[in-house]
């Protein structure tokens, strides 16, 4: 693994761990086996640390999300492969994480912003679309609409003051919030196709 690699995995894993702003470079490079004048060697200062660590991460997601069974493979199948890559994504990411970017990262903030809206919004409406034409998914359902609602859903567990981290699991309220969203939206047939798959995946 080539040096600006390896800081930026050893930088994932402590942003994730610990939250932004409280990881210094001293910890990473620490953390790194390095010292902190060669990571000033590979990023200007620590904005663009977080910066290409959150592209970074974000890069794995989509690649992540690409493992999952396609949507025209099988909507059902689909979707419980989601619900694994929730538990797994946010088992890993301390609950602050999303706030700090918000507040204290604008530029990285952009970038998730283009990421929500340009790949997984994208992704959301696909579903809806498959979902609906399958019969899984109620006919009557306004695609558009409903895309949007799911997407605020998934940002609004990131307010620690709805949500507050100390009271909540991030899995927990994901995995609550997107079978809500679901069952919603289910039509019978799709109700129990989605509860027979998960049966099985168990």
């Amino acid at each position: 693994m080539e040096t600006r690699e390896k800081i930026i995995e050893v930088a994932k894993e402590q942003f994730m761990r610990f939250g932004v702003r409280s990881v210094t470079m001293d910890d990473i490079a620490r953390q790194a086996g390095i010292s902190k004048k060669t990571i000033y060697q590979e990023f200007a200062d620590k904005n663009q640390l977080v910066y290409d660590t959150f592209s970074s991460a974000l890069e794995q997601d989509i690649a992540r999300m690409e493992d999952l069974p396609k949507i025209k493979d099988g909507i059902i199948e689909h979707l419980v492969g989601l619900t694994y890559f929730i538990r797994k994504r946010f088992s890993e990411m301390n609950p602050l994480v999303m706030n700090e970017i918000q507040r204290y990262f604008p530029q990285c903030w952009r970038l998730f912003e283009e990421f929500k809206h340009g790949h997984i919004l994208k992704e959301i409406t696909e579903l809806l679309e498959k979902g609906k034409e399958e019969g899984f998914f109620r006919p009557e359902i306004n695609t558009e609409i409903l895309a949007l609602i799911r997407l605020e859903q998934m940002m609004i567990i990131f307010d620690p003051i709805k949500f507050p981290p100390s009271k909540y699991s991030q899995v927990e309220l994901q995995l609550q919030i997107f079978e809500h969203f679901l069952y919603g939206i289910f039509t019978e047939k799709g109700r129990e196709a989605y509860l027979n798959q998960k049966e099985k995946a168990v």
